[in-house]
């Protein structure tokens, strides 16, 4: 944090029962020397709590395939790591994006770092997506298969044995395949039915054309 505030909670030496190791407190009155009381014994005392100052974080927001940069404030304390979410406000617009990966110096790459240790965070945008499917013709030929991409927003769920319309296009879900930066699935593919998978943890989906037209010679 970079401001102390009243009803805060902070870790500190009791000086009544607990003068080695810290304990929680709550804070009652900022200032140079903060009015605590510790919420073990209710020992009221002050103490001086060093607040670490924000820094600036360099963000580049990929979205489809445009990319660009801007700035975050955050805690040089704070750990990020790939998978994190969170909202970057630019002048093109507020987006919610994920953390891809993250750039130290000398150009290496971790998936985890404190922030006073970062050089950039690199991330994609989650609350509006393209998602790629791949669609075959109903007889189940694969030689004859054509790609589409549909748009939308991030928390769009996709079900395997579900039938989608976009647009003049229609298919059924057959497969769902999950980017490697999304968590909280024990698999990469799905294909049961009933299977879901939100639109922002999708790499692609496989599914069998509806189209009505989609194969018509003319």
């Amino acid at each position: 944090m970079s401001d102390i505030h009243a009803g805060d909670r902070v870790a500190l030496v009791c000086p009544s029962c607990s003068p080695y190791d810290e304990a929680v407190h709550e804070v009652l009155k900022p200032g140079g020397h903060t009015t605590v009381r510790c919420t073990e014994c209710h020992h009221v005392h002050k103490a001086q709590i060093d607040v670490a100052q924000d820094i600036e974080i360099s963000v580049i927001v990929s979205h489809d395939d445009d990319s660009f940069r801007t700035r975050l404030e955050a805690d040089p304390n704070e750990t990020v790591e790939t998978g994190d979410e969170f909202i970057v406000d630019t002048e093109e617009a507020i987006h919610q994006v994920r953390v891809t990966s993250i750039e130290l110096g000398q150009d290496r790459r971790t998936e985890h770092a404190q922030m006073d240790e970062v050089r950039a965070v690199w991330t994609r945008v989650v609350d509006n997506v393209s998602v790629n499917v791949t669609l075959h013709p109903k007889d189940g030929s694969r030689d004859d298969t054509r790609s589409i991409s549909v748009q939308v927003p991030g928390d769009y769920e996709f079900r395997v044995g579900d039938t989608e319309s976009f647009g003049d296009d229609e298919f059924t879900i057959e497969g769902l395949y999950v980017r490697g930066d999304a968590s909280g699935y024990n698999f990469d593919k799905f294909d049961h039915e009933g299977d879901m998978v939100f639109a922002k943890d999708l790499k692609r989906i496989y599914a069998r054309d509806e189209t009505t037209t989609a194969w018509s010679a003319w």
